[in-house]
């Protein structure tokens, strides 16, 4: 199911606030970090996770991954780096969706108040598009953390 609250045509995702099932749970999806702060009543020191849809878009933004991790963040599955206070993962699926294959990256947060569980009605009220398969949308483990610099890995979560 894709529900659209927009009357806007969908060519540009960027702004817009997608409810879907991530690769680890119920996810929002943006690249407009403004409008996830807002949603979630986020404090602006706390950054978001950066899904990115390859490896290659991952190494064309500007962030430098330790040779020695390399091959470990290529073949990761439901893992978030964090290096430099950038957090990031790659989600080996296109993030779900068709209509999210032109994104090459989104920002990422659990599709939630801060500090609450899963509420469906919250979600849907604040999501301009909600991409449903027909699992529906449900709430599991939130993905792997690990803070790797030059020469070391640390599990945070």
């Amino acid at each position: 199911m894709v529900k659209c609250n927009s009357s806007a045509r969908l060519f540009s995702l960027n702004k817009k606030i997608i409810l879907t099932q991530t690769d680890t749970t119920v996810g929002l999806l943006s690249q407009d970090a403004k409008r996830l702060r807002e949603i979630k009543s986020r404090p602006e020191t706390k950054p978001f996770i950066r899904v990115f849809n390859d490896f290659t878009t991952l190494t064309q933004q500007n962030i430098r991954i330790p040779t020695p991790f390399k091959q470990s963040v290529r073949r990761a599955k439901k893992t978030t780096f964090v290096i430099k206070n950038r957090a990031f993962r790659v989600a080996k699926s296109p993030l779900h969706s068709q209509l999210l294959r032109n994104l090459s990256w989104a920002y990422s947060t659990s599709a939630n108040e801060s500090g609450k569980t899963f509420q469906r009605d919250f979600c849907e009220q604040k999501a301009d598009i909600i991409i449903e398969n027909k699992q529906g949308l449900f709430e599991s483990k939130a993905s792997k953390l690990y803070k790797i610099n030059q020469k070391k890995k640390k599990r945070l979560r």
